[in-house]
Order: structure tokens, then sequence, then C-alpha cells
């Protein structure tokens, strides 16, 4: 069975003529009504990331967890990733340690490194040590996960000679999951540690991924895991709208804006509607379009990845209207996830041609 769930960023950035309102106290009430429905309407699984850049409400994810649970009861709640390279593990466990006990058991981590560097300052830490920061602590996370009581050393924390590391969760072990990009050693390291495996995809073809999904496998079964507990989950771009061609049109503006901002800094060429477009068809990245189309779309990656677990939308690269959000989560649940589960069986009963369209 294929899970679904959606990501946020808290997102605090929109086109200046869109209208849209991005103070902070009330984009975070607005993130809150989200997960509320999403756990009303049938979504497995609510992410919410961590930056700390202006652009985005995120940067304490367990606190804003915490406020959903309380109002939620089924989904689960989780980090998207947890900036694992810049955080001291003891004090994440502790945090969705508690968000498991106040979620009665539904908390979990994605932990990760980042697409963004300006924790490693914020922290104290220097990014040239990025590859190893996060292999050793998430060697002491893993460490504390197993036991309350933890004896560790490594080079950039003071060691544990024993201390109990405290409140211990109700699920055990605590969910986590390692959260990768495109390098295949970060695939490798997680087969070899029996983690599920989260990767995040916001551009090309979902299918270049297979040789690195394969390499997580094969290393999983070689570390002596057995292949059926290994997971793959997908981060991905996408927007539900009644249409294909509304919910594209609803969608590009922001998305335009945010992702030729974030290009400044990075040496990407502005977004234009044709890249868009193209990456909204049957092979590309994004998952933009009416339930059937973004439906038929998780099945075809689904088999071309040789299976997943998991695929979790992530509607907030840019801001949109409160309303727009709303029931583009209604649509994901109500309608999405019933024809997930039921396979290609709904799709070939409502409808006999299995032709890919963006209109």
């Amino acid at each position: 069975m294929i899970e679904i769930g959606i990501d946020s960023f808290a997102t605090a950035i929109a086109p200046p003529s869109s209208g849209v309102d991005v103070q902070s106290d009330h984009l975070l009430g607005n993130l809150l009504s989200q997960v509320e429905l999403a756990d009303q309407v049938g979504i497995d699984v609510f992410g919410v990331g961590e930056h700390h850049r202006r652009e985005f409400l995120d940067s304490a994810p367990a606190v804003i967890l915490g406020a959903a649970a309380a109002r939620t009861r089924r989904i689960r709640l989780t980090s998207a990733v947890t900036v694992l390279s810049a955080a001291d593990p003891v004090r994440v466990f502790q945090q969705f340690a508690t968000l498991d006990l106040l979620s009665h058991g539904r908390a979990e981590i994605i932990a990760g490194r980042g697409s963004f560097i300006e924790a490693f300052p914020l922290f104290g830490f220097k990014l040239e040590d990025y590859d190893e920061l996060y292999a050793e602590k998430l060697e002491l996370l893993l460490k504390i996960r197993a036991g309350t009581h933890v004896h560790w050393e490594g080079k950039h924390r003071p060691p544990l000679t024993g201390q109990g590391v405290y409140p211990r969760p109700i699920q055990n072990p605590l969910p986590i999951w390692v959260g990768v990009g495109g390098t295949p050693e970060s695939f490798v390291r997680a087969g070899m540690l029996g983690l599920p495996l989260m990767v995040a995809i916001i551009g090309g073809e979902p299918r270049r991924f297979r040789p690195l999904i394969d390499l997580y496998r094969e290393a999983a079964v070689k570390a002596g895991h057995a292949p059926e507990k290994m997971k793959v989950g997908l981060h991905v771009i996408g927007f539900i709208g009644d249409t294909a061609s509304q919910a594209a049109d609803d969608f590009y503006p922001g998305y335009a804006h945010t992702f030729t901002e974030i290009g400044r800094e990075r040496g990407w060429p502005a977004v234009n509607r044709a890249h868009f477009d193209a990456l909204r068809g049957r092979t590309g990245a994004l998952f933009i379009g009416d339930a059937k189309t973004v439906a038929k779309k998780i099945l075809y990656v689904n088999e071309t990845l040789g299976g997943i677990s998991r695929v979790s939308f992530q509607m907030t690269v840019a801001t949109l209207p409160q309303r727009k959000l709303l029931h583009a989560i209604e649509l994901l649940g109500t309608e999405v996830v019933p024809i997930i589960q039921d396979g290609n069986d709904r799709l070939s009963r409502s409808d006999s041609t299995p032709s890919f369209s963006l209109a």
C-alpha cells in the first residue's frame, strides 16, 4: 500500500501581485488548519520541514507538529527533514519522543542534511564538516533510539557516558527515515543501516533515481536486512485541482517566483511556463493536475522505481490562498487516495484510455 502525505515548509513568500496574506501568525494558523483537514480526509502523514531563513516559518518543526498533534487523531506527524548535521541528536530525540507521547504514537523523524546552509554558521558548525557531521550525528541518534542509557564518543559533540535520555517514546523503535537527494553514498548508507529512505525529487525525471534506489536495496540485502522491510518514499512538488489546467494555472505563478528567487542564489536559469509544463508530463518531476492525472502518475512512478511506500506532496514551495490549499488537500484525500488504494482497477473502470493529459 502506498501512503499519501503532505509536506509543508510554512512558506512565507508569494508573488507581490498575488494578494496572498503572508503574516506569520496567520500562516501558522492556516498550516494547522491544513493538517487538521488532512487528518479528516484520510491523508496518511503530514510533514513539516526545517529552515532558518526569512522566507520560511519552520525553524522549530517539533513545536508546530506538537500543536498539530492536539488537533488531529490519526495522521502521522513527521519532520521533512530534520537538519541533523546542525542539531544535537539528544535534543532531536527528546523533541520527537515528546511528540510521540502527545500524539499517542504518531511521530516520525526524517533525518537529512537540508538543501540550505544557514543552519551551519547559525549553530556554530563548519560547512566543510558537512558529511562528517551528518554521519556522526545519525550514528548517535540511532544509538539513543536503541537504549535509554547511552555510551558514545565522537568528534563533534561531548561524549555520553551512560546518561539517560528521556522521555522515551510510545513507539519502539521510533521511526527514523533517511532523507536523501542524489548522492549515491547517502542511498548506500541508508540501506546498510536498514532505515527507510525518503528521496527528494524536485526536478528532472523520477526514473533517474532508479539506479540509486537499486543501490539502496542492494546495500540493505548485503547488510542482512529483509528486503520487504526496506521502504522508499518520495518527497515531490505537487498540487491538485478540479482540472489539470486549473491546477497548473493556480500553482505556476508562486512556483515560478520562488524558484526564480532561489535560482538567483544557486545559478539556475529563471523558470518559464514551457519548462514547468514539461515537468508536469508523464515522466516529469511535478505531480500537478486533476486527481486522476496525479493518481496515474503515482502509479507510473511506483512501477518505474520498483515499488514505493509513500509519496508526500510539497504544496507550499510558494504561498497560495488558503482556500485553494484546503481544496487541494481535500481532493488529495477524497479522490487521489481512493484511486491509489484500489490501484489501476478504479482508473480502468472510469477511464478506458490510459493516456496522460495535461489539459
